[in-house]
């Protein structure tokens, strides 16, 4: 029988419905803090364990999943090294609504995502008219809790989409304002900005919400 016939696209659909399985399962498994059990995972997906079994050992055959010392599936290897090779095709989307938001609130801007549970700075862009501003180093890390940035994530986790305001929290004397990015299927981001004076909450609050609604038609 040709591969078009019915046989053919009998095969086809077993492996779309295989694919999509496994990109559900990678996706439980990310969303899950502790882990899942293979029980977990069969009842979440509505299928059996068997096939749990089957999608296991390929994903760990390709480092995208491994068992911790309990026996609880968690992402492997594979799974950070695709994500590091994205970040760079996310940071140069981003560049042009953070170039603009620089020059506009003459602060520092930058795009920061989630990455091993903290806050990273992806990509920075300095203002180019200001005598002083403040340096940010792409890389830098620090805890969701603490920052603008970190806490406009968090925000709109909850389902916020508004801009969150901090002083001090990160470096004294320096101010931010963020924004979280929403509406980019697999990624946790917030786009703002940081001065070492006070920023104004009303006109910065809006650059950065441009800024956020820019990015997120560059990266969808």
């Amino acid at each position: 029988m040709p591969p078009g016939g019915p046989t053919g696209g009998r095969a086809g659909g077993e492996t779309a419905q295989t694919l999509d399985r496994g990109l559900r399962l990678l996706h439980l498994v990310a969303d899950a803090t502790g882990g899942l059990t293979v029980t977990e995972a069969a009842h979440r997906l509505g299928i059996g364990r068997a096939a749990v079994y089957r999608l296991v050992s390929a994903l760990t055959e390709h480092g995208m999943l491994r068992r911790d010392g309990a026996g609880r599936l968690r992402l492997g290897a594979g799974v950070l090294h695709l994500a590091r090779r994205a970040q760079p095709l996310l940071a140069e989307g981003a560049l042009p609504a953070l170039r603009r938001l620089a020059e506009q609130s003459g602060a520092t801007a930058h795009l920061t995502i989630v990455e091993g549970g903290e806050g990273v700075a992806l990509a920075v862009v300095e203002p180019s008219w200001t005598s002083f501003h403040v340096a940010y180093r792409s890389g830098s890390r620090h805890p969701l809790e603490r920052g603008a940035a970190g806490r406009a994530i968090l925000a709109g986790r909850a389902g916020s989409a508004g801009p969150v305001t901090t002083a001090g929290e990160l470096q004294p004397g320096a101010y931010g304002v963020a924004a979280p990015v929403l509406g980019v299927p697999g990624l946790e981001a917030s786009v703002g900005v940081v001065a070492l004076a006070p920023l104004d909450a009303d006109t910065v609050g809006e650059q950065v919400l441009s800024a956020a609604a820019a990015i997120t038609r560059a990266l969808s």
